[in-house]
């Protein structure tokens, strides 16, 4: 069952949403080669912690970590290891927060150094395909649409859309109806409701879709051992439109990345 928020509610994880925000960006300062990821994670819980909320992942499903992070060829729900980071490595920082009763989780995949042009390639596709999946969270739209478009996109591309893992609902709960796909059909599976909250996050192979669950129960890799990259943003459904709660504005301006990838997606202009 979806369930709608209020607008009030919706504020409320706004702010969630941008503690997680505010730690990836955080991050971006300190994601570099030698860094270790149980670094990382210890700096991330530290700075969630100080910002009046409580780490999102940490104990959920008996969650080891605060971050997930995944190098390289693991797609998602890596944890955190004492490996230093080389050049030339991406890794996926996926980032959980609760304040005020809700969640906020989102993701974003960082470049190490020098890395390979065809690995860019990847992260820039991917990292289009949210924002293609974005549009198409609307009124009158359903789940099929958003996993359609997304799908189209990347495989378009020759990249492989990861199929054992979905985007999600998201609220008090970290993981709430309706489930959503990165592929799917145009008009098929759950109408889109306004006041809903979801969590968008292509998750997309480098070579094929295929992917495989190390060891550690949690580390899922690609079956070919091509990279992987995944991004995530929080949205809500308000008149009808789709509107970002999160932000990577604060990653870009560690990076000085100059971007207005969001700007269409937020009725107020983002002050940081």
């Amino acid at each position: 069952m979806i369930i709608v928020k209020t607008r009030e509610e919706i504020e409320l994880m706004r702010q969630s949403a941008l503690v997680v925000s505010k730690t990836l960006g955080m991050l971006a300062k300190e994601v570099k080669a030698g860094v270790t990821t149980n670094y990382l994670d210890k700096l991330a819980e530290a700075f969630i912690r100080d910002q009046g909320a409580v780490p999102g992942f940490l104990g959920l499903y008996d969650c080891p970590s605060t971050l997930l992070c995944s190098v390289n060829d693991a797609v998602v729900h890596g944890l955190p290891t004492d490996r230093p980071l080389e050049d030339g490595d991406i890794v996926s920082i996926d980032c959980g927060a609760l304040m005020n009763g809700f969640y906020g989780d989102h993701a974003y995949t960082f470049e190490i150094g020098d890395v390979a042009p065809e690995t860019k390639k990847l992260i820039q596709v991917t990292k289009e395909s949210l924002y293609i999946g974005i549009r198409e969270f609307k009124l009158g739209n359903r789940v099929g649409d958003v996993g359609y478009a997304i799908q189209n996109y990347c495989e378009g591309h020759g990249y492989g859309v990861v199929r054992e893992l979905v985007g999600h609902g998201i609220g008090r709960k970290m993981h709430e109806d309706p489930e959503m796909p990165n592929y799917g059909r145009r008009g098929r599976g759950k109408k889109f409701i306004e006041g809903m909250v979801v969590a968008i996050e292509p998750m997309i192979n480098g070579g094929t879709h295929r992917v495989k669950q190390l060891k550690d129960g949690w580390t899922i890799v690609t079956k070919d051992g091509q990279p992987s990259v995944h991004f995530e943003h929080d949205i809500a459904l308000l008149d009808g439109k789709p509107e970002i709660l999160s932000t990577f504005a604060y990653v870009h301006q560690a990076l000085g990345i100059e971007s207005n990838e969001e700007d269409e997606f937020r009725q107020d202009a983002l002050v940081l």
